[in-house]
C-alpha cells in the first residue's frame, strides 16, 4: 500500500514563516479532499503563530468532519504551549473537511465559550464556521435575528453565525438538503450583511460543500485593511511522490488519486495560491472547486 504526504501538482516549497508579524487578526485554515484524509496539525509552525511568534494566543480549534457529524476540538489557551497540540499529532483523524482557528481577541473574554470554530446541528447534521475580524455593533442590531439559535459566548463572530443559522433555517429540512444555488443565495446574501459591519473572512461548512468569503486583513507593510482576506489552492496528488512539508501542518492520504483544496489566511508555499477579491465566495466540494 503506498502513501504520499502533501505532495501535489505543482512541485510545493515550503515558505519561512509568513504569518509572522501580521497583527491583531485571526488565522483560518480549511481543507477539502476527495477522500478523507489524514491530517496532522504538528502545528509547530501553527502554534508558533498561535502565541509564541505570533500574537495568536488567545485560542484555537479545530474542526473533523466525519459524515454529517464533527469532531471538535478546541481550547481557550496558547495553541504553542498546548499539550493536546501532541494528542493531535499522535491521532490523525480521516476527514474529508476540516476548519481550523487561531484566535486573537478583541471581542469577548478568553475562554472556551469564545474559542472557533463554532458548530450548531441543522436538519441532522453538523454545520461548521470560522471567522477572521472584527464586526461592529453586531451584537445591537436589530436585522440580525437570530430564530432558535443564539450565542453561548459573546463574540461578533458567533453571533453572525447564529444569524447565518437563523438564513439557513428556510432552506434545509432534514433528509432533504437543499440545491447548491440555494445554498450559495444564503450564504451570499450573509456575506454581503456583514461586510459593511467590518472584515469579514470567514469559512463554513454543511458536512458536504465549503463556503469561502474573502474580504480584507491587516498585510505586511501596509498601513489599515487590505484585501485579499483569504488565499486558496487546488491539487492533484498521486502516491509515491516526494514528501514536502507545509509548515504546522502534515496532510497524508493512501491509495487512490486524491484532490484536495488547501484554504488559508496567507499562503503557506510558494505555489501559485489564489487570493480571494474582496467579497468574492468561493465553494469546494470533494477537492475541487465548484462552479456557482
Amino acid at each position: 500500500m503506498s502513501r504520499a504526504s502533501d505532495r501535489c501538482s505543482p512541485t510545493a516549497i515550503a515558505y519561512p514563516n509568513r504569518i509572522t508579524g501580521i497583527a491583531a487578526m485571526c488565522e483560518l485554515f480549511s481543507m477539502s479532499s476527495r477522500y478523507p484524509a489524514n491530517i496532522s496539525f504538528s502545528l509547530e509552525e501553527f502554534a508558533r503563530h498561535g502565541g509564541m511568534s505570533g500574537p495568536h494566543k488567545d485560542g484555537w480549534g479545530i474542526a473533523f468532519y466525519e459524515g454529517g457529524d464533527v469532531r471538535l476540538i478546541r481550547e481557550a489557551d496558547s495553541a504553542a504551549t498546548s499539550p493536546c497540540i501532541e494528542y493531535i499529532r499522535s491521532h490523525k483523524y480521516p476527514s474529508s473537511i476540516v476548519i481550523s482557528h487561531l484566535r486573537k481577541a478583541t471581542l469577548g473574554a478568553v475562554n472556551l465559550s469564545n474559542t472557533q470554530p463554532f458548530s450548531r446541528e441543522l436538519a441532522g447534521r453538523m454545520h461548521v464556521f470560522a471567522h477572521n475580524g472584527d464586526l461592529d455593533n453586531i451584537l445591537t442590531n436589530p436585522d440580525m435575528l437570530l430564530s432558535n439559535y443564539h450565542p453561548i459566548g459573546n463574540t461578533d463572530s458567533e453571533f453572525a453565525f447564529c444569524h447565518l443559522m437563523h438564513l439557513l433555517q428556510d432552506i434545509w429540512q432534514r433528509g432533504a438538503a437543499p440545491e447548491l444555488k440555494a445554498r450559495y443565495q444564503v450564504v451570499s446574501a450573509f456575506a454581503a450583511k456583514i461586510r459593511p459591519l467590518g472584515p469579514s473572512n470567514f469559512i463554513y461548512s454543511d458536512g458536504e460543500y465549503l463556503f469561502v468569503h474573502g474580504h480584507e486583513r491587516s498585510q505586511p507593510g501596509k498601513e489599515g485593511l487590505h484585501p485579499p482576506g483569504l488565499f486558496w489552492i487546488c491539487r492533484t496528488c498521486t502516491p509515491g511522490h516526494q514528501r514536502v512539508e507545509i509548515p504546522g501542518l502534515e496532510l497524508e492520504y493512501e491509495g487512490a488519486e486524491q484532490k484536495a483544496a488547501l484554504i488559508a489566511s496567507v499562503p503557506l508555499t510558494n505555489e501559485k495560491w489564489h487570493p480571494l477579491d474582496k467579497g468574492e465566495i468561493v465553494v469546494f466540494r470533494e477537492g475541487e472547486r465548484v462552479p456557482c
